[in-house]
C-alpha cells in the first residue's frame, strides 16, 4: 500500500487547534478514497534538535520521524506563515532531512529517490508561494521527485485576521481545487515511481 506522511510544522503545542492540519485533512480525505495510508505527525510534539546529521545524540527524537519518512512514499510538509516565511520548525525539518541526503539506496542513488514531495501552507498574510518554493526546492535538491502543482495554500486578507478554520477556508474554491490536483498528482507520480523506479544510470553516487 502507498503510504503518505504529513509533517505538520505548526508552532502550536499539542492539543491546540492547527489550521495547517485542517487543510492537510482535505488532502487526507482524498487519499483515503484512493486507498492511500496517511499519517499526520505534529513535529512540535517531538524533541527535534537543531543539526544536519541523522542523529544529534541523547534526547534527539528526529530519528523516530526519519524512520517514518523512510517508510513513506509521499512526504508532505505543512507550514504556517510567519512574516511571510515558512515556520522555524519547517526550516529545521528541511535541515534534518538534508542531514541524511548523502546516504544512498541499494542502487547507490540518493536515499530519497523514488519518493515524491509536496507542501501545504496556511496563514493570514502573504508569503504562500515564497514558502512553497523554499520547501519544494529543498525537497527536490535532496532527491525527492516534485510533481506539477503540488503546493496547496490558503491565506486570508492582508494583515491580522482569521486563519483557515475560523475564516471557513475549506469553502475556498481555489484552495479546494489545488488540494485535489495536488493529491491526485502525488498519487500518480508515487505509483509510477513504485512501478518504474528512477534507473541507476548516471545518478549513482561514487
Amino acid at each position: 500500500m502507498t503510504k503518505a506522511l504529513f509533517l505538520n510544522c505548526t508552532l502550536k503545542d499539542e492539543g491546540e487547534q492547527s489550521n495547517t492540519k485542517a487543510l492537510m485533512q482535505k488532502i487526507v480525505s482524498i487519499f483515503d478514497q484512493e486507498g492511500i495510508d496517511s499519517e499526520i505527525v505534529r513535529v512540535s510534539d517531538y524533541n527535534v534538535k537543531y543539526g544536519i546529521t541523522p542523529d544529534e545524540g541523547e534526547g534527539d527524537e528526529w530519528p523516530q520521524i526519519y524512520q517514518k519518512v523512510m517508510e513513506s512514499d509521499i512526504l508532505i510538509i505543512g507550514t504556517p506563515l510567519w512574516l511571510g516565511e515558512k515556520s522555524s520548525i519547517a526550516t529545521k525539518v528541511i535541515e534534518r532531512l538534508y542531514g541524511s541526503s548523502s546516504e544512498t539506496n541499494e542502487k547507490g542513488q540518493y536515499i530519497y529517490y523514488n519518493k515524491v514531495g509536496g507542501v501545504v501552507v496556511t496563514g493570514n498574510e502573504d508569503g504562500a508561494k515564497n514558502a512553497s518554493a523554499s520547501v519544494l526546492y529543498g525537497l527536490a535538491h535532496i532527491g525527492f521527485t516534485i510533481p506539477p502543482n503540488v503546493d496547496t495554500y490558503w491565506v486570508g486578507e492582508a494583515g491580522p485576521g482569521p486563519s483557515y478554520i475560523e475564516a471557513n477556508g475549506e469553502e475556498n474554491d481555489f484552495t479546494s481545487q489545488n488540494a485535489k490536483i495536488m493529491a491526485y498528482n502525488l498519487i500518480h507520480f508515487s505509483r509510477m515511481l513504485q512501478n518504474t523506479p528512477i534507473p541507476a544510470e548516471g545518478n549513482v553516487i561514487e
